[in-house]
């Protein structure tokens, strides 16, 4: 395939839980009101915020020309830039006092198609990260304005990836809804530090998960890399890789040495988590991940090679 750059970026980034910024202790079992699922949107938006700002700062137009994008490409990133800092404004003033600040981050960019690649895989997590969300949401004001920022979300995602990228601006049918453990186990990769002021959520990030082969085409197998509780680690119990697809999940069991066949029909962004169940993937089943996989196709469905 031809190897999408945000797969390379997220899957370069090491990350050990005992390193993340410490949001809680949280259960498994996730509940979450109307001000955490807020605050945990905040934090999200903080973290694109600070994103395109030093992006931004870093980069000029002649730095994007250099790079061999068009005069109109900056000019769009800088509108994205102004819609997340109003995002931000929105839920911090919607929370008041009870609203979180921006935390330290690290982004792993050295180049202009870097910053570009990463701004597509952010932007995609956070449409995840709205559609996973929503349920827990009881206020129907907010519920109504979380789904205006999921729109624009997916404007964002779907734009980098087709008029920048020259890529399809979609997946297919559905986007994958994450659960908030599932995105801040991805997010909390590129935030070093947060205020101790900030509020405590009922919010955790699961072990690391990535994949040992540079490239991956469906069909082929690849190793998953992660380190499993000591208790999974000396039992007998199977585990699965399972692929979040759209709506759908496929659950393969790992074969000895952690390999697994990538199925053959997946398209677009596709997550990936390590599991102990053959049927269910909720948070108490996750042993590792998610990490993410793109498969870029062409007008008529067929993957890019």
């Amino acid at each position: 395939m031809r190897f999408s750059p945000i797969f390379v970026v997220i899957l370069s980034i090491s990350l050990s839980v005992d390193a993340l910024p410490s949001l809680s202790n949280a259960k498994r079992a996730q509940v979450l009101d109307d001000d955490a699922v807020l605050n945990f949107a905040l934090t999200l938006e903080h973290l694109e915020n600070a994103f395109y700002t030093e992006g931004l700062a870093k980069y000029n137009e002649d730095a994007f020309a250099a790079a061999g994008f068009s005069p109109f490409v900056r000019g769009r990133f800088t509108q994205i830039a102004a819609h997340e800092k109003t995002h931000v404004k929105f839920l911090s003033d919607a929370l008041g006092d009870k609203a979180t600040q921006p935390c330290v981050y690290s982004f792993p960019y050295n180049d202009v198609k870097s910053f570009v690649a990463l701004g597509q895989a952010l932007e995609g997590v956070g449409v995840t990260a709205y559609s996973g969300a929503a349920r827990f949401i009881t206020n129907k004001d907010y519920l109504t304005a979380a789904a205006s920022v999921l729109a624009t979300e997916a404007r964002h995602a779907s734009w980098i990836s087709s008029a920048v990228s020259k890529f399809s601006g979609w997946s297919g049918n559905f986007d994958v809804p994450l659960t908030p453990n599932e995105v801040f186990t991805m997010a909390a990769a590129f935030i070093t530090s947060c205020p101790d002021s900030n509020p405590t959520l009922p919010i955790k990030a699961f072990p690391t998960l990535s994949i040992a082969e540079a490239k991956t085409l469906p069909g082929s197998a690849v190793t998953l890399k992660f380190d499993a509780p000591a208790a999974t680690a000396t039992s007998d119990s199977k585990l699965y890789a399972v692929f979040f697809t759209g709506l759908d999940k496929i659950f393969l069991p790992l074969q000895p040495g952690n390999k697994v066949e990538v199925p053959k029909e997946l398209l677009g962004t596709v997550y990936i988590v390590v599991g102990t169940s053959a049927t269910t993937a909720d948070d108490q089943d996750i042993v590792a991940g998610p990490t993410m996989l793109r498969f870029e196709f062409d007008s008529r469905g067929k993957v890019i090679a």
